[in-house]
């Protein structure tokens, strides 16, 4: 039995209204909102990145199932907001945890599913029983340029999850990939923000992929719909996956507890896995849980599992707080308070 031994989740307390963001550029607040189904986005401290975020997620993981650091055999960290370009954010990770010498590291890169295939890599090496955990991370200071779509949701958060065969509190049943060479987002090197192709975001890329993933994923395992109790799907904003899944005959009530865009906007690489966080911190023992992740330029992973007896010992919140603790966390920062936090002002 290969899945999750743990998980752990940070988002920063620091938040910005969309009306803020709409204000700012002469838009109409209620039209945003209702189009993106999001009131507020996560935003960043001026001491957090990609890196502190990451820690603070795998230490959550480490305390919640009591496991020694130095078993960890494997460290990755997906993101598309590295704080460095050449030197790896897993071997400061594995610094931070206490890790031992003896594991291997790297820095995943696939726009918001690079988390995701941090897990399928682990997944491989404790099945081949080369490593006893594997520590997968997906952690994003998302970056959009003032002024454009993406600044109405683009988040920051981070997610750990432990993966062995010990002592598994959700088994992964089985997953899948579907990948395609589209031009829905890029950001090239030296450049501070992305660009996006934005008639290429919705159907060639997310949904498609969305779609693809998931229905190759239950042609493999024989699951439908109804086998799963819920459901959670990439979030860039609120309407996609609620599309997605309406497609694919889900409902909203799948959906709904692991759907929490609307509160921290897109954590980019972040988002389905806080999204599956925050299902495993109710789900009971037996449920099955459909996750599929979504990343640009593209590709989506989508994942079979299945929540163990085991789920019960990792939740006391004084091993590390829930999603919904996060969510309640707040300190609002005007426009200007963001610029200066992102650093979109420099003197």
């Amino acid at each position: 039995m290969t899945g999750i031994v743990s998980y752990g989740v940070y988002v920063p307390s620091y938040r910005i209204r969309v009306e803020d963001i709409a204000n700012q550029w002469g838009e109409d607040p209620e039209v945003i909102k209702s189009g993106l189904m999001v009131e507020k986005k996560s935003v960043p401290d001026l001491d957090e990145d990609t890196a502190t975020m990451s820690v603070e997620a795998a230490r959550t993981a480490i305390l919640r199932a009591n496991i020694n650091p130095e078993y960890i055999g494997a460290i990755y960290v997906g993101s598309e907001s590295h704080p460095y370009a050449v030197k790896p954010t897993a071997t400061i990770v594995g610094a931070a945890i206490g890790a031992s010498n003896s594991f291997t590291a790297a820095d995943f890169e696939f726009a918001c599913k690079a988390g995701t295939a941090a897990i399928q890599t682990c997944i491989g090496l404790v099945a081949l029983k080369k490593i006893k955990y594997g520590l997968a991370i997906g952690a994003d200071v998302a970056q959009a340029s003032p002024g454009d779509a993406l600044e109405y949701t683009a988040g920051a958060g981070s997610a750990a999850y432990i993966i062995g065969d010990e002592n598994v509190i959700a088994e992964i049943d089985d997953f899948t990939s579907f990948t395609s060479d589209t031009p829905d987002f890029w950001r090239r090197d030296l450049q501070k923000y992305p660009s996006h192709g934005g008639r290429f975001t919705g159907e060639p890329a997310y949904f498609r992929h969305i779609i693809s993933a998931t229905k190759d994923l239950m042609a493999k395992t024989g699951l439908k719909p109804t086998d799963f109790d819920y459901a959670v799907f990439h979030q860039p904003n609120g309407k996609f996956p609620l599309k997605a899944a309406k497609s694919l005959g889900f409902d909203a009530e799948q959906l709904k507890p692991g759907l929490i865009v609307t509160h921290i906007g897109n954590t980019y690489s972040a988002s389905s896995l806080i999204g599956l966080a925050a299902v495993l911190d109710h789900a009971l023992p037996g449920q099955r849980i459909l996750m599929t992740s979504f990343g640009s330029g593209a590709g989506s992973d989508s994942f079979a599992i299945t929540v163990t007896d085991a789920i019960e010992t990792v939740r006391d919140r004084d091993k590390g707080p829930r999603v919904e603790d996060f969510l309640t966390r707040i300190k609002y920062v005007d426009y200007a308070g963001y610029a200066k936090h992102l650093s979109k002002i420099r003197m």
